[in-house]
């Protein structure tokens, strides 16, 4: 059997995205009235993945003729931290197993491709580690099966990805109950691998979309992209013998990046930020001094998250608030860093670990309010491992039962345990 020799380019991932990004546009409002249940998203899943998808496409809108590793990467890292709702984090393992799959290569032929998205569905499949068999699960199984034997029989891409479709059709089907609504996780799955389909085959079909920063998505009641960019790396560094003042060099790079800090150590400047162009820092930095002690951390991966010279707290509680209101409520019950976050608007993974990073304590305590929050913070305890801890509240009257067992005098075990112990009957 003679082997297929197509080969698949940054430019056709870069297209696969974006027309997956484009079906999202489509199809958005429509999942968020499916049944949600198997994703405990009570609230906006097609929102979310949609969001998600836009912060893991934006980094493509200034990428020229890069290999479909290095595109891959640039999409899972900002997957990843901009990751929204269970559903988004879902969606963002399967980012993740493709990047892995795709590692170092200037191009991918069909099988290579292939075989990366297998990797990329036992990617999601694992973020649920779950007994219990949820739809979004078995739908990726049978897309995974559908596309393993496309791969064997050397299909080229665009008939993978058929095949793949079929065959996740076909599990939802079966799965089909007399009145009932479609699952939205299993039909976001398949309108990923439509959107790449027609991505692939430049068929876009949603409304014109630029990602330039002067293109007005709220003309359109759509959410804007630009508000879900993300900062992937965290770069410090030390400028020695340095002139040049500290209020001069942050006002710089809060071009480059967020969560500035510069500071004067003697006759040196210390410089901390997150960016998605750690490049373009470094060559604007060799004009500050001498450059020493560079650390350049991708925040997508596990990492250590210490930066600047500080002395924080040992242990702060870091609670998730619906709105003002209720972030003075919490506060006042003892929670010490607030992230913003509700139904509709879900914290991103990224929220989290910009908040850690803050450097205000040597580990946090994070008290979500929503079950859709659930894999964001398996993610984000993934990301920064025993830096942080998650005491699992659902709700605010959770939040407000294991602020009541906090007490700032006994040590993060104990309080732990005791928080746990407090909403247990959830």
């Amino acid at each position: 059997m003679t082997g297929n020799k197509e080969v698949i380019t940054g430019s056709d991932f870069k297209r696969m995205i974006t027309g997956a990004y484009s079906e999202f546009l489509l199809e958005y409002e429509n999942i968020n009235q499916l049944n949600a249940t198997s994703l405990s998203d009570s609230g906006v899943p097609g929102t979310n993945i949609l969001r998600t998808m836009g912060a893991a496409v934006l980094p493509l809108s200034d990428k020229r003729n890069e290999s479909i590793g290095g595109l891959s990467r640039s999409v899972a890292n900002a997957a990843i931290l901009g990751a929204r709702g269970n559903a988004g984090v879902i969606l963002s393992q399967i980012f993740r197993g493709l990047a892995k799959g795709l590692a170092g290569k200037q191009d991918a032929t069909s099988s290579e491709f292939g075989k990366s998205f297998q990797y990329g569905i036992l990617y999601a499949q694992r973020t649920i580690p779950d007994e219990q068999e949820r739809p979004i699960i078995m739908v990726a199984k049978a897309v995974a099966k559908g596309a393993y034997n496309a791969v064997r029989a050397n299909l080229p891409i665009s008939e993978i990805l058929i095949v793949a479709i079929r065959s996740g059709e076909g599990a939802m089907e079966k799965m089909a109950k007399p009145d009932s609504a479609a699952d939205a996780g299993a039909v976001a799955m398949l309108v990923f691998l439509k959107g790449c389909l027609r991505g692939l085959d430049g068929n876009f079909v949603s409304p014109a979309l630029s990602f330039s920063p002067g293109f007005r998505m709220e003309a359109q009641k759509l959410p804007d992209p630009h508000k879900d960019i993300v900062r992937p790396y965290c770069l410090t560094l030390t400028a020695e013998d340095s002139k040049a003042r500290p209020a001069e060099v942050e006002a710089v790079l809060q071009e480059y990046g967020n969560l500035v800090v510069v500071m004067r150590n003697n006759h040196d400047l210390q410089l901390h930020l997150h960016t998605d162009h750690p490049g373009l820092v470094l060559e604007q930095a060799v004009g500050w001094g001498s450059l020493q002690d560079i650390k350049l951390d991708n925040m997508a991966e596990p990492h250590e998250s210490r930066v600047l010279d500080k002395t924080p707290a040992a242990v702060v509680v870091l609670a998730v608030a619906e709105d003002q209101d209720m972030a003075e409520k919490l506060q006042n019950l003892g929670a010490n860093v607030i992230v913003e976050g509700n139904e509709g608007a879900s914290p991103s993974v990224g929220d989290f670990i910009n908040a850690v990073h803050s450097d205000l304590a040597e580990r946090y305590i994070i008290l979500p309010n929503s079950k859709s929050l659930r894999l964001v913070m398996y993610q984000v305890k993934r990301i920064l491992g025993k830096r942080v801890e998650i005491v699992a509240s659902t709700d605010v009257q959770g939040q407000v039962k294991a602020l009541d067992a906090y007490k700032n005098d006994a040590v993060i075990t104990e309080n732990i345990k005791n928080m746990r112990e407090a909403i247990k009957e959830e």
